[in-house]
């Protein structure tokens, strides 16, 4: 009896070492904000947390989005100054700040009115020459706007107009990322819009998660593959996000230079940034983006907290990159 207890013992204990546990990989996609998101999360069990989605989607929305007329930020655009904001407005606030003040001021989410008149955001577009962009200029500045301890927004000029969209969305996808981890999950790959942060590994695949960079002379492949596992990515660009001007012909890029006013054709082409969230790595890439690339560098080896990859045109034309020491170490052979 003894002997037939070891054997059942010993087998059992053979087993537990030699089997693997089974992951399931969960998968959600749709729209929102504008754009499309991927969710992915690994578990031992099937689940499917749609309505958590939906969830976060919405409060993100309601609380900044230029989009909707009923959102916290519109109605502050509008010049309600009794909205008690919440506290997700808050973080995003604070953030830009920091963000603004570190970059020399070219991050700049008061420049909405910019981005409106240049035909880029929910406002009118109107026919701009220098006097107009100039007129319009007095109202750009986050160092015009505060927040009170009631959260409550402070602006120096009513016409002050804020637009998040360059930070909101990496804001909102750190926020999908709390979301699964208050639920457990410690594997997952949160695309929105490809900005991304991605936690642990691909259990299913016993590998690490693995992204792309876009290509911006339009090759369907992408310029580098690099790994990334419990860290966030985002990136800008402006060789997708243009428009032409239907009588001219003139091209215009999504970029706005907060310090001129115009939209920046520059010889940067695109930004990558890696940060500790994705809030933070959106407005960065979003301020790369503006700055010139002598800037940029300087910026880069003064924070350590940020990694980039920056794609430019050099004096020839030829495409070159120019990429930090710590994002060379998660790049791909």
């Amino acid at each position: 009896m003894k002997r037939l207890l070891l054997i059942l013992a010993t087998g059992m204990l053979l087993g537990s070492c030699t089997s693997k546990p089974e992951w399931i990989k969960n998968f959600n996609s749709g729209s929102a904000l504008g754009t499309t998101y991927h969710i992915t999360y690994i578990s031992k069990d099937k689940l499917d947390y749609q309505k958590e989605i939906d969830s976060v989607f919405e409060v993100i929305n309601r609380s900044m989005s230029t989009y909707m007329p009923t959102s916290d930020i519109s109605k502050i655009n509008m010049g309600d100054t009794t909205v008690v904001v919440d506290h997700m407005f808050r973080d995003v606030f604070e953030l830009s700040k920091e963000i603004y003040d570190r970059s020399n001021g070219y991050f700049d989410p008061t420049v909405g009115s910019l981005v409106n008149a240049w035909g880029f955001g929910p406002g009118k577009q109107i026919a701009l020459d220098s006097l107009k962009v100039d007129s319009i200029l007095q109202y750009v500045g986050f160092d015009k706007v505060g927040i009170s301890a009631n959260n409550l927004v402070t602006k120096a000029d009513a016409n002050i107009y804020f637009d998040f969209n360059a930070i909101a969305k990496g804001y909102a996808i750190d926020r999908l990322a709390l979301m699964l981890e208050n639920h457990g999950i410690t594997d997952y790959l949160v695309e929105v819009g490809g900005e991304i942060v991605a936690k642990g590994e691909n259990k299913v695949k016993e590998k690490q998660w693995v992204v792309g960079i876009d290509n911006p002379e339009g090759d369907d492949k992408p310029k580098i593959l690099i790994n990334l596992k419990n860290t966030a990515l985002a990136s800008s660009g402006n060789y997708r996000k243009f428009r032409v001007d239907s009588i001219t012909g003139n091209k215009f890029v999504h970029t706005i230079d907060p310090k001129t006013g115009y939209t920046k054709n520059s010889n940067i082409l695109g930004a990558s940034v890696i940060a500790n969230n994705c809030a933070k790595a959106d407005g960065y890439a979003t301020a790369l983006m503006a700055m010139d690339l002598e800037d940029s560098k300087k910026l880069l080896e003064n924070d350590p907290t940020i990694e980039a990859y920056i794609i430019y045109s050099d004096q020839q034309g030829k495409t070159q990159s120019f990429v930090t020491k710590g994002f060379t170490a998660l790049l791909l052979e």
